[in-house]
């Protein structure tokens, strides 16, 4: 079995790959954690999926928190057995990396592009929805290129109530319409449609620049809710990076770096 893991800003997404049929899947909250607590995290959740610590013959990591890696490659070490293999531009991505600085890009960015090219082929442009949303653009000869950040959802409404003494929380979820008649419907209509509007218009832009239009693919939390709203996505997936972890590991199997 192999463990994949994907630790984001806000969100930790864990999975069991059983050869190439994702089984069990998990998701907890980033933060600072020693050794012995994830690890003990780690055989909590293995157990109580029925699975044993020694049924696992391998580890994938992507991680866009710097401070996690440690503690987390120790903890599989001393809880799994096993070595994690961590992602970035070092391994064989089955894909030539042409941005300007390669070491910059996000680790969970390119297993997106590979996850991607891999399904929906390319070129392609990738959606993902996390503490940042992210546009990811793959060539027509499989290159990925770059994209562009953008602050995610969660992100926009804990500055606006951060900003403003008055405005109450709200779900992220969409009112009937973009004319808010409450203070809720009116942050909720911002802040859902405002959001489809700015997929809508990076989309399109990246599209005029390329000279074609190209698939584009939704992965992430607020993923299915956003994407009914846009002009610009065709379909949602899920466990898109998850599925490129496994791609990844299976390429490089054995090169482990530490």
């Amino acid at each position: 079995m192999l463990l994949v893991v994907d630790v984001g800003n806000t969100n930790t997404v864990l999975g069991i790959y059983r050869d190439s049929v994702l089984t069990h899947h998990w998701r907890l909250t980033s933060g600072s954690h020693t050794a012995d607590e994830l690890g003990l995290t780690l055989l909590n959740l293995l157990g109580n999926a029925g699975i044993k610590e020694m049924d696992i013959s391998g580890v994938v990591v992507s991680s866009v928190v710097p401070p996690m890696e440690i503690a987390l490659m120790e903890a599989i070490r001393l809880y799994l057995g096993n070595e994690a293999l961590f992602v970035s531009t070092a391994l064989d991505l089955g894909l030539e990396v042409r941005y300007k600085a390669p070491h910059e890009v996000g680790a969970d960015r390119l297993v997106n592009a590979v996850a991607g090219v891999n399904a929906y082929g390319a070129p392609l442009i990738i959606v993902d929805f996390g503490t940042a949303i992210t546009l990811d653009v793959v060539s027509a000869d499989k290159a990925y290129l770059g994209g562009a950040i953008a602050p995610g959802m969660a992100l926009s409404m804990e500055a606006l109530f951060g900003k403003t003494a008055r405005l109450p929380k709200v779900s992220l979820s969409a009112p009937e319409s973009v004319i808010g008649r409450t203070t809720m419907e009116s942050i909720q209509a911002g802040i859902m449609y405002g959001t489809a509007g700015l997929i809508d218009t990076l989309v399109k832009r990246i599209w005029a620049e390329l000279g074609r239009k190209t698939p584009v693919v939704a992965t992430g939390g607020q993923a299915e809710s956003v994407s009914r709203h846009t002009e610009t996505i065709d379909r949602v997936d899920p466990w898109l990076t998850l599925e490129g972890l496994r791609l990844i590991y299976e390429r490089n199997r054995g090169n482990t770096l530490e």
